[in-house]
């Protein structure tokens, strides 16, 4: 099986492409932007004509897309989330390869859900933010299409690699700054937020499955429990062996001034952890993954604490 992957130097993409080449079934070309792509292709500004011309030469029975962009204005994750997707539907309904499409979603789709529930696939969609926006248009664009498609609605991936931008990665950063300046106390904000973090080796496993499966439509991927902030610090501390105080300052959802916490007086030298919810979703997050263990025979395997080990192991490579 011949597979396109889009987007194989993003964070997920990265593992993806891993999963893939470990199957011998699978014969791997990776489209992108980067210089490494086996064939350089920009989705926001390449045209569907030439993109069609390609799947045809190529021929290929599944196409991966898990490229886009996470940060930006509206009108960067539009082009990147949205015009991209546009783009690879109609270059698709072009081509005669028939090849089948899996759609990296995010769970930043469905915006914020009430505490202590859990979010199904037949959740009415309410984006709180221009990321979730722009990553709902792609999957409409995708389920009307009519195309062999299945989009993957991943919630918060974690793991090795985890963008430095993220919760985790900034959590992972304050925790290497103390240990290194060798402070006793770290002083955190915005522990509250709780979201259902996924490793993103399990992410990429679900990527493996859904382009071996004939499922269609919208599937979660998520490990199915909320984990707040507070408790992953403390697990990052036991796993980094850091024996300071971890204090929290938290506060109410507003706006940060500079890089450092809150306005208020004792926040001025907290670490801002999550606050004011960039993605979008909240204070809750925990993603129903019964579909997808019902339809793809997938299930997590990788604990937070493991994930949270392989956060800490780059962090600590720059102490």
């Amino acid at each position: 099986m011949r597979v396109l992957l889009i987007g194989a130097n993003g964070y997920i993409g990265r593992f993806v492409a891993d999963r893939l080449l470990a199957d011998p079934a699978v014969q791997l070309t990776a489209l992108g932007r980067g210089d490494d792509a086996d064939v350089r292709f920009d989705l926001a500004t390449g045209s569907p004509g030439a993109l069609t011309r390609f799947l045809d030469a190529v021929h290929p029975g599944v196409v991966v897309n898990c490229a886009g962009a996470t940060r930006g204005g509206a009108r960067d994750l539009t082009r990147h989330n949205t015009v991209a997707v546009a783009t690879v539907c109609e270059a698709l309904r072009r081509s005669g390869c028939g090849a089948r499409l899996v759609q990296i979603g995010c769970g930043s789709e469905y915006g914020p859900s009430q505490p202590g529930s859990s979010t199904a696939e037949d959740a009415v969609p309410r984006p709180g933010g221009p990321y979730g926006v722009s990553k709902l248009a792609a999957t409409e664009l995708v389920l009307g299409s009519g195309l062999d498609a299945v989009v993957l609605r991943v919630f918060s991936p974690a793991g090795p690699g985890t963008p430095a931008g993220s919760p985790l990665g900034r959590l992972a950063e304050a925790m290497r700054r103390a240990m290194q300046a060798g402070d006793g106390e770290l002083k955190l904000a915005g522990l509250g937020v709780q979201r259902d973090f996924v490793d993103v080796r399990d992410v990429a496993r679900a990527v493996h499955a859904a382009s071996l499966s004939a499922a269609q439509g919208v599937i979660n991927i998520g490990s199915g429990r909320a984990v707040r902030l507070r408790d992953a610090a403390t697990v990052l501390a036991r796993v980094a062996g850091y024996g300071g105080a971890l204090n929290e300052l938290d506060a109410p959802p507003g706006p940060l001034r500079g890089q450092l916490g809150h306005p208020r007086g004792d926040l001025d030298h907290a670490v801002p952890v999550a606050y004011p919810y960039p993605d979008g979703c909240g204070s809750w997050q925990q993603a129903d993954v019964r579909t997808a263990r019902d339809r793809l025979g997938w299930r997590p395997r990788i604990n937070l604490e493991e994930s949270l080990a392989d956060i800490w192991m780059e962090a600590a490579c720059r102490i």
